[in-house]
């Protein structure tokens, strides 16, 4: 059956399901249907991206402590996370996808890292 391609528009011969004609259309439709559509959307995921780095870097083990001024200092954006996380206590979680921190007194930060329930 004669189809035309959703990436080129070139005319191929194929299962009725198909959609491209080769596997570099496929690819370069996919790669343009998820890419950032605007300067802005790609600049906020480029600091979320660079936050869960810095969070992952300095917590190899899952949970630990830091000063705040240390993740200042590496260039964490504290306005942007991902979602936020209020335990039962009232305590409120800040995460970046995975990583997340806690701040407590005294200048310092808990780091840990999302765990499966945690919704």
């Amino acid at each position: 059956m004669k189809q035309k391609c959703k990436e080129c528009g070139d005319q191929f011969i194929g299962r009725i399901d198909k959609k491209f004609c080769s596997d570099g259309c496929r690819s370069s439709y996919n790669n343009r249907l998820n890419s950032d559509s605007t300067n802005f959307m790609r600049n906020i995921n480029n600091i979320l991206r660079k936050n869960r780095r810095i969070l992952a870097a300095l917590n190899p083990k899952g949970k630990t402590k830091v000063r705040k001024d240390l993740l200042e200092k590496e260039g964490f954006r504290f306005s942007y996370f991902t979602n936020k996380y209020v335990t039962r206590s009232g305590n409120e979680y800040l995460f970046c996808y995975d990583q997340g921190f806690l701040e407590l007194d005294d200048g310092m930060l808990a780091l840990v890292e999302r765990q499966k329930y945690v919704d």
